[in-house]
């Protein structure tokens, strides 16, 4: 079998792939297609090929605790995904899948926090000694003193 990426249908099982611990079933997921705008004659008009998918995190139970907690605050309570780009409606499908697999992997993933830190010694000398240069080198430029 091989690995899917993030966001992508595992075919043989029927799940969006959203992280290595985050998988959901396609049968939670609610489809509607409708007329896609802009140009394209006759196909446009009569295709229903813009896709529009939603995924209710609150009501879902593939994902755990901790998962629907984080998703409902980044989220919100439904994610709504809308793909028109292409003319036909099976790869509008495939990039709103996409899509709301990157939007669903981007508010489970954990922010690692930022660690202060403090410049080293040696940074702080180096730091005073270009101050002191430059200092130098400015009062150079300076007019001589009449004494």
């Amino acid at each position: 079998m091989v690995p899917a990426r993030y966001g992508q249908i595992v075919p043989e099982d029927r799940f969006l792939v959203v992280s290595r611990s985050c998988r959901i079933p396609l049968e939670e997921l609610e489809w509607r297609f409708s007329a896609s705008g802009g140009p394209g004659g006759q196909h446009a008009n009569t295709s229903n090929t813009r896709a529009e998918v939603r995924f209710d995190v609150e009501s879902s139970p593939s994902l755990g605790p901790r998962q629907r907690a984080r998703l409902l605050e980044r989220v919100g309570s439904v994610v709504r995904v809308v793909a028109s780009d292409e003319r036909s409606q099976t790869r509008n499908r495939e990039l709103a899948m996409q899509r709301l697999g990157a939007r669903l992997a981007e508010g489970l993933r954990v922010e690692t926090p930022r660690v202060a830190t403090r410049p080293r010694p040696a940074a702080k000398r180096a730091r005073v000694e270009d101050k002191r240069r430059r200092g130098e080198t400015k009062r150079l430029r300076a007019k001589p003193t009449s004494d």
